[in-house]
């Protein structure tokens, strides 16, 4: 599998954003380790203190917990805090200016939310 980073933000934002992202799909769930630091630092050829620094920011978060010696696991719950906040950012950060977009482009949100995209033909 190759990634690709994006200049736009660090890359140990990405990969952290990448982990978060597969534990909200369920690829990753509580007790399940994530792979150690040597192994995706070698696999996307990235600088092991990158994998490291987005692997402790998922700890800081509670999301992840180190077990001495054997490496880095899901925590239980972490999918469902991940899911409560994301959908708290969305509601907060993006919602408001999809709806200001829906409302300029004269669209009506009710009709939006029953028709499939492109009318369903």
């Amino acid at each position: 599998m190759t990634i690709g980073w994006n200049d736009n933000s660090p890359i140990y934002r990405q990969l952290k954003d990448r982990v978060i992202g597969m534990m909200l799909d369920g690829a990753l769930k509580a007790g399940d380790p994530l792979p150690s630091v040597r192994q995706i630092a070698a696999e996307y050829q990235l600088n092991p203190i990158t994998v490291s620094k987005a692997y402790q920011e998922l700890v800081d978060d509670n999301l992840v917990e180190k077990r001495r010696g054997i490496g880095m696991y899901v925590t239980e719950g972490a999918s469902e805090k991940l899911l409560a906040s994301e959908r708290e950012r969305f509601l907060r950060e993006e919602w408001p200016a999809m709806l200001e977009r829906i409302r300029r482009l004269g669209l009506n949100v009710e009709h939006l939310l029953r028709e499939p995209v492109g009318g369903g033909k």
